[in-house]
Order: structure tokens, then sequence, then C-alpha cells
């Protein structure tokens, strides 16, 4: 239908479409905040590379790379309000939410990037120290300081938020904590303050900005400038270590790892559903982080072939759901099969069970290709079961029992053969009894037992 194009449009451009989601995002007003502090923070970056080029300082640069990665952090914001905006694709059935992690991951990563940069740097000035200017170290510190504390405090950043507080602790933040005891311990009115657990990006702020003020004490009063050099190893060393924990909690996340803090929750689930009516066996499951706080997963539930698929379902999902919010749970039924009663065709003289019974004894080939009772197969090699007694062995003819015993005429008892529906819809009965339930086991090469009649007479 409709008209032939010969020639379709092109496709949009990666700029394009960067563009169209960019004006997705600046559409919403709580963005603009944000967009408004990332026009300030390029022009603080600005401001600082200059100072740190007149300085000749590179613990100032150290310094200033903080202030990029607050950039990095505002740009993280960003593609959180873009991923809450955006809805799940076809392409992207599990939403956007990875969007954010990949964006913390990345923007860590380029900071100890950084930081492996002033190491290499400040090992070459060991060898050739050069001459510290300090007009504007000490105005480029607090710049640089303001406008970062300014940054964390004023704009929530749910990601970083996120992982700060679910990554483990730096080695920074234990020995701030270490102190924070020990000055608790002699005014305990602090506790409230210093105990809990300190924010990282606030901690290696005030961190770097107190090693630039020593810095320029020294180099102010005694020309000391190797100080330079090490306040920059030592704001590289502490940027390095606030960043490597919340590397490899993103990491995790994109490698779909379970998280250790729920593994405990989830095993606790599992055990719960795998005692609901009906269910058999959980298998398969898997578990795994989709975005910050969002836990996806998948299960295999087998289930008896007389139970309810959909109440199952029901169940099984309003246990999981608790602690995952994305699930996915495939249901079967158990795929054993009833074997049949004889594997071997009766013939037409058989039906007449008026003189004798019949009873058909299948052939050890036909006995190994029948399917078991049960799911479980059973092992060719397993003994006989303990119901099972007085076992001759497997290759037993058919045996024919002759009816020799007189049957008593005008007892009001029903005479005859058996009805052909009888036969195979209750088994084989007593002639001349009616048709009686049969006894049917899985073991069909395992002969029946008799004992005596009514009447004491023993059967052969």
């Amino acid at each position: 239908k409709g008209t032939i194009h010969l020639f379709r449009k092109s496709q949009r451009s990666l700029v394009g479409k960067l563009t169209h989601e960019f004006r997705l995002v600046a559409a919403d007003r709580r963005s603009w905040k944000i967009l408004l502090f990332g026009a300030i923070n390029l022009i603080c970056i600005g401001l600082l590379l200059m100072w740190c080029s007149s300085t000749n300082s590179i613990a100032l640069t150290a310094y200033t790379y903080l202030t990029i990665f607050d950039l990095f952090s505002l740009i993280t914001c960003l593609i959180s309000y873009w991923v809450m905006m955006k809805k799940p694709s076809p392409v992207y059935s599990f939403g956007f939410e990875r969007f954010e992690v990949l964006a913390v991951f990345a923007s860590t990563v380029l900071a100890q990037l950084g930081a492996l940069f002033i190491l290499k740097e400040s090992a070459e000035r060991f060898l050739e120290q050069p001459e510290i200017h300090t007009g504007r170290l000490l105005v480029g510190t607090f710049v640089a300081l303001f406008f970062n504390l300014f940054t964390m405090l004023s704009v929530r950043n749910k990601p970083f938020a996120y992982v700060s507080e679910a990554a483990s602790t730096s080695w920074l933040q234990e020995h701030v904590a270490d102190l924070s005891r020990s000055i608790c311990g002699i005014i305990p009115g602090l506790s409230s303050i210093f105990l809990p657990r300190m924010n990282p990006f606030v901690l290696i702020d005030i961190a770097g900005a107190l090693a630039l003020c020593i810095t320029y004490m020294l180099i102010e009063i005694n020309n000391y400038f190797a100080v330079d050099t090490a306040s920059a190893i030592a704001i590289a060393l502490m940027t390095f270590g606030t960043m490597y924990p919340m590397s490899v909690y993103s990491g995790k996340v994109l490698l779909q790892t379970t998280p250790p803090h729920v593994i405990g929750q989830l095993d606790k689930l599992l055990r719960e559903v795998s005692t609901l009516d009906g269910v058999l066996e959980v298998r398969n499951e898997h578990f795994w982080t989709l975005g910050f706080g969002t836990l996806a997963g998948s299960v295999h539930v087998r289930i008896r072939r007389d139970a309810n698929e959909q109440m199952v379902l029901a169940h099984v999902t309003n246990r999981l759901y608790t602690l995952v919010s994305t699930l996915t749970v495939q249901i079967f039924k158990d795929d054993w099969i009833r074997p049949t009663l004889s594997s071997v065709p009766i013939a037409n003289n058989m039906l007449n069970l008026s003189d004798h019974h019949v009873i058909p004894m299948p052939s050890l080939k036909a006995a190994d290709n029948l399917n078991p009772v049960t799911s479980t197969p059973a092992k060719p090699s397993s003994p006989p079961p303990e119901f099972s007694f007085n076992t001759p062995g497997k290759n037993v003819n058919p045996l024919i029992l002759l009816n020799t015993q007189t049957r008593p005429y005008g007892m009001g008892l029903n005479h005859g053969s058996a009805p052909y529906s009888s036969v195979f819809n209750q088994g084989f009965g007593i002639p001349g009894m009616g048709a009686t339930q049969g006894l049917r086991t899985g073991f069909t090469n395992v002969p029946g037992r008799y004992g005596t009649n009514t009447y004491g007479q023993p059967r052969p």
C-alpha cells in the first residue's frame, strides 16, 4: 500500500541523534539548573587552567582535575534525567538504566587516568624541580574548593549518591573514620557530625584544599618547591583511592553480577518458592543488577502435571517481586509419561477368559524401551525393588494358568467373559466374579505373585 520510494532517506547521523536527545532533556525544567552549573563549571575550569600555567604548580593542576570530574558528574546527572524520560524499546527491552552505570564507570575511570597522569608528571619533576609562583595559588585553591562544594551540595546527583553509599569505603574514609572516633571519644557531642560515613567527594575536596594550603605556607616561608610535587602526589593518590571502589562497583553492575548483600535474601525467597503447592523444582535461576537499585532476574519453575500454571506463576511472582523488580518466570509441567499397561498385542482367543487366565509377560527388549514412571530415569544396574519378592529372572515366557475350579451356579454370580472395556480400563479380573480393580505397576518385567482363592484352593 502507498507510494513505493525507490531511494530511501538517509538515516539521521550520530550528531543529529545526540542533538535530538539533548533537546528532549533540555525541555525539562529540572535540567536547566544542571545546565547552568555546567556553564559555570566550564568557566572555572578555564580560569584554573590559566592559573596552573602561571603558577607552574602541578598540585593546583591535580586539584583542577577534581573540577573536571565535577563536570562529568553533571553530565551523569543529565543522563539520569534522560533515562527517566525514556521508555523501554524493542532494542532496549530492559530500559536505559545501564547508561547511568556506564556514565559513572566512565567518569571514575577518567578521574583515575588523570591521577595517573599527575603521578607521571610528578615523577619527572622530582628530577628537575621548577620554581613555583604563589601569586594565584591560594586564590585558585579557594575558588576550586568553593565551586566543588557548592556543586556537590546543590545538585542532587542520584547515580553518584547511590554509588558512594553502596561501594566499599576508600582508605581515606577509613582513616578519617578512625580519627573521628578518637575525637568523639574526647568530645561525645560531635558524634552526630563525624561518626556517620562522610561523603567521599566532599572529603577529597577538603583534603586537597588542605594540602594546597600547606604547600602555599611552606613555599612562602622556606621556598621549599618540592612540597608542591609531594602535594600533587598526595592529591593524585587520594583521587585514585576514592574513585577506585566506585569503578569496581559500577564495573560489577555492567558485568551483570549478583550483588553480595542480596544473595542471602534471594536464597531465602527461592526456598520459599520451592515449598509452594504444585512446585517440584526451581532451577536455572540467574539474578543481576540492571541499574543502581534495580535487580533483574529469570528463573525456571517445574510444576506438577495437575497444577494450575497461572496460580503458580502468580505465587512465584508475588514472592520474588519484593526483591526483584524485573522478573521473568518460565513455568513448565513435569515431563514424565505414564507407561501403558501392556506392550504385547493380545490375541483374539485370549479375550474369552472363561476357561483360563492369561498373563502376558513382555520380553526383555520391550521392557527396556519403556519410559520410566517418574521423570528421574532408573539406572540399568539398579537392584530390584524391595517389594518384588521371589523374582525368577528377566527372561520369562508368557504364563497361562488353567482354571480347573468348578463354578457354583445358581448363586447369583456374574458368569461369562468380562466385557472388553472393563478388561482394559480396570485390569484383568477373576472370571465369573466380574471385573475387579487390577494391580498396576511400572515394573512390567516382574511377574505377579498369587495366593489362594476364596475356597482355599491354591492357584498354580
